[in-house]
């Protein structure tokens, strides 16, 4: 699938089945040609008000496995998979200031920066104290 990172397909969740009726995809981030999983990337098929401040992309690398730019190279068959299978034109990909890793890997996939913005106080991420948010657009 892809030349340094493979996307394995977990499972779904469709609109019914997700807590939070957001339909999401979840892939197993592979080495490539090796069943080595080095991390998660999600791809949440619906956006509203509330998803902006989550995004449609979510990824995790194992801490073991981070500092090799995989997040960025699951990233780049995702937006792959987004616009191929489910028909998307673009994605919105949200990270907290203070995490400079995924700042710059959204950063080197050439995403637009559109702001920064405050969590509002009602939201999920902000009971998580997640309370800034910077978010990012990605054109495929």
């Amino acid at each position: 699938m892809g030349e340094v990172v493979d996307l394995c397909e977990d499972y779904r969740l469709s609109e019914d089945e997700a807590y939070d009726g957001v339909p999401c995809v979840f892939y197993n981030i592979l080495l490539h040609n090796r069943k080595t999983c080095v991390g998660k990337i999600d791809l949440r098929l619906k956006m509203d008000e509330r998803m902006y401040y989550f995004g449609h992309v979510g990824y995790y690398v194992n801490f073991i496995h981070r500092g090799k730019n995989y997040a960025y190279h699951a990233c780049k068959l995702l937006f792959k998979i987004a616009r191929k299978e489910f028909g998307m034109e673009e994605l919105i990909i949200t990270c907290s200031p203070d995490n400079i890793a995924s700042y710059k890997t959204l950063v080197k996939l050439g995403g637009e920066y559109l702001e920064t913005v405050n969590v509002p106080a009602d939201h999920e991420l902000y009971r998580r104290n997640e309370r800034v948010k910077c978010i990012f657009r990605f054109k495929l």
